[in-house]
């Protein structure tokens, strides 16, 4: 057994991964929460409430993806910077990555203000549910600034090992975007009843509440690294190409990563408004069960930049096998509660019986694809991007989204008319590919790489 045991990671591991893990999963947790009980005050309006909402969604989760890209990719370098305790280039490679925060939203605030019923059509055909997501669009436009921002500087603070604060700030944040949401779909306390558009409005306030706090935070308060606004015009030309190496391979794989995913949410509006609204329901079931699986791969990719930071390879290989069974164990828990709550969770929603039918296929296909999925996650999502290997992971993402899922997807879906359960399969498929993708990639050790300061 000591043979294997140090696989199986120290109880120091352990206590840093739960002090990270942890309080990143209860944030999800309760971000997850409200996208429910929003799923489920949308859904008493009907489907197409439901599907414009998912679908509006979809192009800004898109944005979302690609600043976690960029705030993921930063971590990379933050944490192996703050095991060096190098704050010079710490605080450069926040600059970098604000600039990149506030370009990209920039970029999709316009489209989404001067081409709303275009982003739309993109994903169905339907008018009344075009009607209603251009409703939504119209007051998420301010959201792109405060989401990319309050985003990229949670992932700063908690890469630094103080994932506590974030948790605080966005607590409130998202229980103010449970109750502002509650208030203007349904038009309550004297306010107008504005369903749809009641959403976007009530997650704008949310995001404006929980910037204030982050931001508050991160640029007036935090002294470690003491990073303040006048920062953001200092010189860091002599970080920029390490950090291009590092994180604009994350950026570019996430970015196509979302841009399939929403390939994959065109597949599912074409197919039909009840497999969009069965989407919708599932995916956050999907969510509530992974809740810890995300926070552990983020610990995975603090913890192994603070490893490798300090400059022990041995542990951080040997760390690396210890999150791989994380991953395995996690995921296996999760599928199986999938499989219970199934049945309860499709049955608390408005919706029609062949809706139902379809929400019930795509949770027995999600309970097999987590188990994958987790492993994955947490191999790619945190130890091997914490280890820099992120030019590799670009690839493997690109790769199988777009050779695999969404050409099989396709086939699945809109030529062979398969059964639900398989046509999310196939969408998914390149979850298992990646999962053994990963595994090999860690046993060979070359996922480490080498990063310099400035």
């Amino acid at each position: 057994m000591s043979k294997y045991k140090k696989y199986l990671g120290s109880v120091d591991l352990y206590k840093k991964v739960s002090l990270i893990a942890l309080p990143i999963a209860l944030q999800n947790l309760i971000q997850i929460g409200v996208n429910m009980m929003d799923t489920v005050m949308l859904g008493t309006l009907g489907e197409t409430a439901l599907s414009a909402s998912a679908l509006a969604n979809q192009f800004i989760t898109i944005y979302h993806i690609c600043s976690m890209g960029i705030g993921m990719g930063a971590s990379v370098l933050v944490s192996r910077f703050w095991g060096m305790q190098d704050m010079k280039s710490l605080k450069k490679t926040v600059t970098i990555m604000l600039r990149l925060c506030l370009g990209f939203a920039l970029v999709f605030a316009v489209l989404t203000a001067l081409f709303p019923g275009q982003i739309m059509r993109i994903y169905t055909p339907e008018q009344d549910v075009i009607r209603e997501g251009m409703n939504y669009f119209f007051w998420s436009v301010p959201t792109y600034f405060l989401l990319g921002l309050s985003l990229d500087c949670t992932l700063v603070i908690r890469s630094m090992g103080r994932a506590m604060v974030p948790l605080v700030c966005s607590i409130l944040g998202f229980m103010s975007n449970l109750f502002f949401n509650y208030v203007f779909i349904f038009g309550k306390f004297g306010a107008p009843r504005m369903e749809v558009a009641g959403a976007a409005l009530g997650t704008l306030i949310a995001r404006i509440i929980e910037f204030s706090m982050i931001g508050g935070y991160f640029f007036f308060i935090e002294k470690k690294l003491a990073y303040r606004i006048k920062d953001i015009f200092m010189k860091c030309d002599d970080l920029v190409k390490e950090y291009l190496v590092i994180s604009i391979p994350v950026v570019i794989s996430d970015g196509l990563m979302a841009l399939g995913n929403s390939a994959v949410a065109m597949i599912m509006g074409r197919i039909g408004t009840a497999f969009v609204s069965a989407n919708s329901i599932t995916t956050v079931t999907q969510q509530l069960t992974t809740v810890l699986t995300q926070g552990v791969a983020q610990a995975g990719c603090i913890v192994t930049g603070h490893t490798l930071g300090q400059g022990d390879r041995e542990k951080a290989q040997y760390d690396g096998y210890a999150f791989a069974i994380f991953g395995l164990v996690m995921g296996a828990i999760a599928g199986f509660i999938v499989f219970l709550i199934s049945g309860p969770v499709v049955n608390m929603y408005n919706i029609t019986d062949d809706t139902k039918n379809i929400a019930m296929q795509l949770m027995s296909s999600i309970a097999i694809i987590i188990i994958f999925q987790s492993t994955n996650s947490i191999l790619a999502k945190g130890v091997l991007r914490g280890g820099g290997d992120t030019r590799f992971l670009m690839v493997a993402d690109v790769l199988f989204l777009w050779i695999a899922s969404v050409p099989l997807g396709i086939l699945a879906g809109l030529i062979w008319h398969l059964p639900a359960f398989w046509v999310y399969f196939f969408i998914k498929i390149d979850q298992i590919i990646k999962c053994v993708w990963c595994v090999l990639r860690l046993r060979s050790g070359k996922w480490i790489k080498a990063i310099k300061g400035a």
